[in-house]
């Protein structure tokens, strides 16, 4: 039996975090979330951004501040219209952005009630490298 709901428009939001004193290496994903409004999505970044704020640098406090009181708009009204949006902070050497992109969740299909392919059972995954 397949879900049948239809596709549902959201936000798909991520957090990462790049160590700017070493260029090599990779920004790292320490967060993602599946928003269904515009509203949860700037929340998500608002809530994380307070909640981090005391331990800021100074500098870094400031920038979370004045997204906060200004930049949640401009947020907020990118979102409605469907374009992504970014908030980077740097604090000390580490530079943290959260993106918020519009995406469509598709409904996935569930396995309940329905008959696998023999084939399924002879699945083997690789052993860890």
């Amino acid at each position: 039996m397949l879900k049948t709901d239809k596709p549902r428009r959201g936000y798909w939001c991520e957090c990462w975090t790049q160590d700017l004193a070493n260029p090599t290496e990779r920004p790292a994903l320490h967060a993602s979330f599946d928003a269904y409004s515009a509203h949860q999505a700037d929340r998500w970044v608002a809530v994380a951004l307070r909640t981090i704020t005391p331990a800021l640098s100074p500098d870094a406090s400031q920038e979370a501040w004045t997204w906060l009181c200004e930049g949640r708009l401009k947020a907020r009204a990118a979102l409605l219209r469907r374009q992504p949006y970014t908030v980077t902070i740097t604090h000390t050497n580490t530079r943290i952005t959260w993106t918020i992109r519009p995406v469509t969740f598709l409904p996935l299909a569930h396995r309940q009630g329905t008959v696998l392919p023999a084939c399924t059972e002879d699945f083997k995954p690789l052993p860890p490298a």
